[in-house]
């Protein structure tokens, strides 16, 4: 052999053993790879199988039985496809909030207009054919940005890429306050529908709604196919008993038997307090246009479709629109014929009463629609869980959010995104006392917000691509994004006092955190992007290693010697909290006979880390050589034994983690480590 030193070999999953064979001087290579370690494959390419997932624990075992129970097992990623909906199950996933909206966007409407007395109720009708016919444009600018962008990301990559980044941040923070303002909204009123027929709960509607935005957190971490098919019955059973509730009500006053309207728990003044102004028209729109909430969340979501997507989502989106028009009319016609004015302490819904009116409080029909109302106003929350989390990982791959919204769990959901709008819609419900009215005001100006940025930005696409259908195209998305824009200024305007001012303060200072992310992630990626065609593994001087020493036991040999292996050039440190426990210490050293050199610290501040910490910077600032912290930590053998150590390792860890130039390794000893420390 030359002077080299022999390379030891790499280790590797697979062994070679070879044997002999039947006959003299026959010789075999069998391949012996580890059992039970639950992967497979060979040649350097392996697959992890669900075995890896298998926690060794009993604690951990039990963790992951309550998940499976919680969400399910894991899914395989090729088993997404499977995960996709078709129009029956997309339409409640997606379409759940605007439709839900239809329970009571005539009431937002109604109460505005009752301020100015009962004669004010006559423009309920008007107001309400005014919001449908925004949302037929609405409808039809969004099928457009289905069209042209299949692969979701809506209202968010139509604006960034025809306005700029700026706009495409604006329009992504605008729909993730309206996706949080959804499920608190949603929430709220499912809360109020239920106790529309059961008063008692009334003062007790926060917890209620908390604990129900905890049930809609398990079913969307379930993936989105079994949400479609756990929301699925509630919104055909709402739309089933609406079609009830019209056809009794519409058959009665065509027939001249207009029922008696219902008296409210607390009626508004007939009288009115305050004029009937212009103003006041257009605040009581604005209330109603809640009922156009949702509907961009079809455009945002088509990758959830299965194939072919674009003409599902299409089909969805217009389904979506004719639904909600035909309840929402409806009602709004029951209401004003017969007479129905709003609950001013939000007790009893306009809802209830059109209900209560029409076929009588104890009636099965009166139950079923209260029951399947509540029940699809909090299930339309959904479509904030399934709106949020997907924008936030398309922002996230973008690098404008954190990672983690990337992230996919096992059940192909993103559950940080999911955990991160509960917690978010939770406080804001909780802060607003669980009303709908304290909260709608809030509402609606992110999505029109959203609407006019994606309509301005595909007009400016079909006048740059200019292909076949451009100019009626453009047409569409002008009109729209003139009417959108419209609607925005007079729901801005209109609500500024009452709230909406928090959501025009919260857009800029979001889209400027956003930007924020973004440029750290590119600061990163040029710092670590490698240069140059041949990137070559650099190498390194042997490290100074320094080992901080609390006693000399097991520990401490361990990683000791585990020092001595990186590199020869070792010292060990001691912080003694007075000089007799400082000599004793290295008496002790001294008889251990090793080479390793040790420092005394004397702490007479009786303080461990910051001593030590300045002790390594002195060490750096005396070698230009990276300095290596080699840690010995004692591993109980429970957790809870844990908290009845100091963990002053672990605090080491957090101090250094930060600090540049410094690498630190952590040597864990285990009651079971039975390594021969006196080797080497």
């Amino acid at each position: 052999m030359s002077g080299e030193e022999e390379r030891p070999e790499a280790p590797s999953l697979e062994k070679r053993v070879t044997q002999a064979g039947r006959h003299v001087g026959d010789r075999y290579v069998r391949i012996v790879r580890p059992i039970g370690s639950g992967l497979r494959g060979h040649g350097g390419r392996y697959v992890a199988t669900e075995q890896t997932m298998v926690a060794a624990g009993r604690l951990g075992r039990a963790w992951n039985a309550g998940l499976r129970v919680l969400i399910g097992k894991r899914l395989h990623s090729e088993a997404e496809a499977e995960e996709r909906v078709g129009v029956a199950t997309g339409l409640p996933i997606l379409a759940s909030d605007n439709i839900s909206s239809s329970a009571y966007a005539t009431e937002e409407a109604m109460r505005v207009l009752a301020l100015a007395g009962v004669g004010a109720l006559a423009l309920t009708m008007p107001i309400a054919i005014a919001v449908v016919f925004v949302l037929a444009i609405v409808v039809l600018s969004e099928s457009r940005v289905i069209r042209a962008y299949p692969n979701g990301g809506g209202s968010y990559l139509v604006a960034r890429e025809n306005h700029g980044v700026i706009a495409g941040l604006v329009a992504a923070s605008a729909l993730l306050i309206d996706y949080v303002l959804t499920v608190a909204v949603s929430t709220a009123a499912g809360v109020a529908a239920i106790s529309s027929f059961m008063p008692e709960i009334h003062p007790y509607r926060v917890p209620i709604g908390l604990a129900l935005i905890a049930l809609l957190v398990i079913g969307n971490l379930r993936g989105v196919r079994e949400a479609g098919l756990l929301f699925a019955a509630p919104t055909y059973a709402y739309m089933l008993g609406m079609v009830g509730l019209l056809s009794i009500g519409l058959f009665r006053i065509a027939t001249g038997d207009v029922p008696p309207a219902a008296v409210p728990p607390d009626p508004f003044d007939p009288a009115g307090t305050v004029p009937l102004t212009l103003l006041l028209v257009l605040r009581a729109f604005a209330s109603g246009s809640v009922g156009l909430t949702g509907s961009e969340a079809i455009a945002n979501g088509v990758p959830s479709f299965r194939r072919p997507e674009t003409r599902n989502a299409v089909f969805t989106l217009v389904l979506m629109g004719t639904i909600f028009s035909v309840i929402f009319l409806g009602l709004t016609y029951l209401a004003t014929t017969i007479g129905i004015r709003p609950d001013q302490n939000e007790i009893e819904t306009v809802n209830s009463m059109i209900t209560r009116s029409v076929v009588g409080a104890g009636s099965p029909l009166y139950l079923f629609v209260q029951v399947s109302t509540a029940i699809i106003l909090l299930l339309a929350a959904n479509t904030g869980f399934t709106g949020f989390p997907r924008l936030a990982s398309v922002l996230a791959n973008d690098r404008f959010m954190p990672r983690h919204f990337a992230d996919v769990g096992s059940r192909l959901a993103f559950n940080f995104g999911i955990a991160s709008l509960a917690v978010l819609a939770a406080v804001i419900l909780a802060a607003f006392g669980g009303s709908v009215n304290a909260l709608v005001p809030l509402y609606t100006i992110g999505v029109f917000l959203a609407f006019t940025l994606s309509q301005s930005g595909l007009v400016r696409r079909w006048w740059r691509l200019r292909n076949p259908g451009w100019r009626l195209s453009m047409v569409i998305n002008s009109f729209g994004a003139a009417v959108t824009g419209t609607v925005l200024v007079v729901v801005a305007v209109t609500k500024f006092q009452l709230g909406a001012w928090m959501v025009l303060l919260l857009i800029p200072l979001l889209v400027a955190l956003l930007y924020g992310i973004h440029r750290h992630y590119q600061t990163v990626q040029d710092a670590l992007v490698l240069s140059g065609a041949e990137p070559r593994v650099p190498v390194f001087a042997a490290p100074v290693v320094i080992v901080p020493i609390a006693r000399l036991d097991r520990a401490a040999m361990q990683a000791l010697a585990f020092a001595r292996s990186v590199s020869p050039n070792v010292k060990a440190v001691h912080i003694s909290t007075s000089r007799a426990s400082g000599d004793e210490f290295r008496r002790r050293w001294e008889r251990l006979g090793t080479d390793i050199d040790v420092d005394v610290l004397e702490s007479p501040y009786r303080s461990l880390v910051q001593p030590l910490l300045r002790y390594i910077d002195a060490i750096d600032k005396s070698d230009d050589r990276p300095i290596t912290v080699v840690l010995a930590e004692f591993v109980p053998r429970h957790w809870w034994e844990w908290l009845l150590h100091s963990q002053t390792a672990f605090r080491l860890k957090a101090n250094l983690l930060f600090r540049p130039n410094t690498i630190v390794i952590d040597v864990p000893y285990h009651f079971q480590d039975t390594a021969d420390l006196s080797r080497g």
